[in-house]
């Protein structure tokens, strides 16, 4: 195909602005489904944790044509902990389409994506999206749009942008904000008139940075990345430039490119082209594909550094073993290196033991989709609280800092400068959002975030509006509280009753039910106050030969609260484990023994 023809952009955007919906319209209004197909809502979210939380994790790559060009897309996350996957796909694009919702305007992430794609010289069409949701404020957000621009220094031709306004719902864009649309056509054309068609010297020997991998059961491993020279035919002799410096020779098997949500087999491809190369079994994101006479290596895109880590190591609970497949230190060690193919903002590392390992993330999110992925595959296994990753630079530790913004109701803004003040954030910004709300910027420490969210939102009663973005690294601070209750600790090993926990509710809030199996050690609730109390839910009621008149009445037993995979990393402390199974998540002590643990306890306080 001739390379006027051809265009590649990515949708970038915050996280919920709406970047998979208007996927969903551009994709249907140019023919890419038959109209009798069944289509799911979201279709770009694959995976089954995208569509149960509605966020995109990993990035995607589709296609459609328009007016004989064919338009290359590739959907980025907008969550900040999957930054990385933003990063190396803004490697295979020309230009970019920056979707900002109609009523929160520019966030914490708009800003992030934007300076990547401006950093790499990209072409931005500006589409302001959820035009009529309401409350929609797009002239006041549009004036934000050209505050960031100006403040990340954009270039003249950048700032002439095109604006659009758009429902991605409704599939609709329009030039004028409040004039309705009637479809995409006013963003198709945008498209072809601003973004430019790929650049390269077709003649040259071919080169393609490896920017995504995906898999298949039958040709295993695929290479997806954009030809940035040359031409590739299928059944080629080529070169590897591995990260490391080492280059192999291998045959490549088949050559294919996106059509629609399918790959297209092909007999060749060309520059700007994004294709998906088949044959290469240890191919790794970030490897060069060189003609095989012409190894020249790309440089790699940086990605950002993790900034927490957690151990994972095997279950050694009393009831390991019951619920997992892959339970030994061998399948916990192959899975978390088979993780770092794919997952480039991770690290895995070796510790002493041969049963446990430091895996280093972007963000709580991002380890959480970890584990949440490994528990339904399968996998058994323990994890420690998170930690932050800290640096000496000139001397000094530092720890990571990260800007805190909150869109919250103007009546709570003195419940949220308080409690953020109390985990040492320092107030950088207070200015009104929109109406009724108050945007508030912090600048807090990453360690200090823990838990956050969820203690905001139920201080808000679910009015806030939290999102971070990491500003750099500075000097350690202070000790910082981030649990200021005990936990509720389990007597013995046995199974829950109501009597038992009837008498122990008073003593705090449960998270375990009645006819629940527990161990010694295990955490079943949170205490009233700042200590530690071991309880016993499992007491049966001994039978009497006198009954008083109120005896046998019903127990009124408060139900325990809930805790999701995300709660219990923020609640666990440095002395204390999370149980990962495919069934279950059970908190507990890391010395499980109440006596050896007051024992170990009354050493460390004497």
């Amino acid at each position: 195909m001739n390379k006027e023809n051809i265009r590649n952009i990515a949708i970038i955007a915050h996280v919920d602005h709406g970047k998979t919906t208007l996927v969903d319209a551009m994709l249907k209004q140019t023919g890419t489904f038959r109209e009798n197909e069944q289509v799911e809502e979201r279709v770009m979210d694959s995976g089954d944790i995208e569509r149960e939380r509605g966020i995109t994790i990993l990035a995607k790559n589709t296609s459609l044509f328009y007016k004989g060009t064919f338009i290359n897309i590739v959907d980025t996350p907008g969550h900040a902990d999957f930054g990385g996957e933003v990063e190396r796909s803004l490697s295979m694009v020309d230009g970019v389409i920056l979707l900002v919702d109609a009523f929160e305007g520019c966030m914490p992430q708009t800003r992030t994506v934007l300076k990547k794609a401006l950093a790499l010289n990209l072409v931005p069409i500006i589409v302001i999206n959820k035009i009529d949701r309401p409350n929609a404020r797009p002239k006041e957000v549009l004036n934000e749009m050209y505050d960031l621009l100006i403040d990340l220094d954009a270039s003249e031709e950048q700032l002439d942008m095109p604006v659009l306004y758009a429902s991605g719902r409704d599939g609709w864009a329009s030039d004028e904000p409040d004039k309705k649309g009637e479809n995409l056509i006013p963003l198709f054309d945008a498209i072809l008139e601003r973004i430019p068609h790929p650049q390269g010297d077709e003649n040259a020997p071919f080169q393609m940075m490896v920017s995504n991998i995906d898999f298949n059961e039958y040709t295993g491993r695929i290479a997806v990345g954009r030809i940035s020279r040359g031409s590739i035919a299928e059944k080629t002799f080529i070169s590897i430039c591995r990260k490391d410096g080492k280059i192999d020779k291998t045959k490549i098997a088949s050559l294919f490119i996106f059509d629609g949500l399918k790959k297209h087999p092909v007999q060749s491809a060309s520059v700007g082209d994004i294709v998906c190369i088949t044959g290469v079994p240890d191919i790794e994101i970030g490897d060069t594909m060189c003609a095989a006479d012409t190894p020249e290596a790309l440089p790699f895109v940086e990605i950002e550094q993790p900034v927490l880590s957690m151990f994972f190591s095997v279950n050694t609970s009393p009831f390991a073993g019951n619920e997992g497949d892959f339970v030994t230190s061998r399948h916990l060690r192959e899975r978390l290196y088979r993780e770092l193919e794919s997952n480039i903002s991770l690290k895995v590392e070796d510790t002493d033991s041969t049963d446990t390992f430091k895996v280093s993330g972007r963000g709580e999110l991002h380890l959480s989709v970890l584990i949440e992925n490994m528990r339904r595959q399968g996998y058994e296994f323990q994890v420690s609280n998170p930690t932050v990753i800290t640096k000496e630079i000139d001397g000094v530790l530092c720890e990571p800092y990260e800007i805190l913004t909150i869109d919250v109701p103007d009546e709570y803004n003195g419940t949220v400068i308080d409690y953020i003040s109390q985990r040492k954030g320092e107030m950088r910004q207070m200015a009104p959002s929109t109406s009724g709300f108050t945007r508030l910027e912090f600048l807090i420490t990453s360690r200090a975030l823990i838990g956050v969210r969820s203690d905001l939102m139920t201080s808000t009663k679910g009015n806030a509006v939290v999102n971070t973005e990491f500003e750099g690294y500075h000097p350690l601070k202070g000790a910082v509280v981030n649990r200021s209750r005990g936990a509720l600790i389990a007597w013995e090993t046995d199974t829950t009753t109501s009597y038992g926990l009837y008498n122990a509710q008073d003593r705090g809030t449960m998270f375990i039910g009645v006819n629940t199996h527990i161990y010694e050690g295990m955490i079943i609730g949170e205490s009233n106050d700042g200590n530690d109390l071991v309880v016993n839910p499992c007491k049966k009621k001994h039978l009497t030969a006198i009954r008083s008149a109120g005896a046998d009445e019903a127990l009124r037993l408060v139900p325990p609260k809930v805790m999701s995979l995300e709660k219990c990393l923020e609640f666990i402390a440095d002395d204390e484990l999370l149980e990962v199974t495919p069934k279950s998540l059970r908190l507990r002590k890391k010395i499980l023994s109440n006596e050896l643990r007051a024992k170990t306890n009354a050493k460390l306080k004497g």
